[in-house]
């Protein structure tokens, strides 16, 4: 394959969130359907951990925008997905049952996105936030929309860590503006070290 068609393989954004959005502010649903309506709009696929929640909205969002959404499932199969977990199987184009429980299924869906967008949260979200943050890979933090999203910022600063990819906003719009640019930029800097790198 041509250098130059590596660059237009579409983005893959991992929507981050709370399954139980009692902690989340009042509009943290509406914001993420229209986070996911950006990210359909921006011709980005939707990478969601195929759970209920603020994934689940944001994956209404993209779909209802013509978007591609991507799923991967804490269950070995569907059966189990729908039975065991109690999860939907709506607003997915593909679904991938992992078998690896919530942590493993975390760290694959991290793995294969190349950004993640964070929207309010708990313990999970933090797991899924911890994982990018070590990845190295471009997060997207919706402030304002309640839960653990609140309190990443002062998070990353009491880590002593420095800043990693972390961008902040409290517009849905912008955010996925920034975390897309982000992502250009990226691909465009890891291809220009492949041809210095090759030459």
């Amino acid at each position: 394959m041509p250098l130059n068609k590596i660059s237009k393989i579409k983005p893959k954004i991992c929507i981050s969130g709370a399954a139980e959005t009692g902690p989340c502010s009042s509009d943290a649903i509406k914001n993420a359907e229209l986070v996911g309506r950006e990210v359909a709009k921006a011709g980005g696929i939707l990478a969601t951990g195929a759970t209920v929640g603020i994934p689940y909205w944001a994956a209404k969002g993209a779909k209802e925008a013509g978007g591609f959404v991507f799923g991967v499932s804490p269950a070995s199969s569907e059966a189990a997905h729908v039975k065991t977990y109690h999860l939907p199987l709506d607003y997915h184009d593909i679904i991938m049952y992992s078998g690896f429980e919530y942590s493993g299924r975390n760290l694959l869906l991290i793995r294969c996105s190349d950004a993640v967008i964070t929207i309010c949260g708990r313990i999970g979200t933090l797991n899924e936030f911890t994982i990018a943050f070590e990845d190295k890979k471009i997060i997207g933090i919706l402030e304002g929309s309640g839960g653990l999203a609140d309190d990443i910022r002062e998070l990353v600063q009491k880590s002593h860590r420095g800043p990693g990819k972390v961008v902040y906003s409290s517009d849905p719009k912008k955010l996925v503006k920034m975390v897309i640019e982000m992502i250009e930029e990226e691909k465009k800097n890891e291809m220009k070290k492949f041809h210095l790198n090759n030459k």
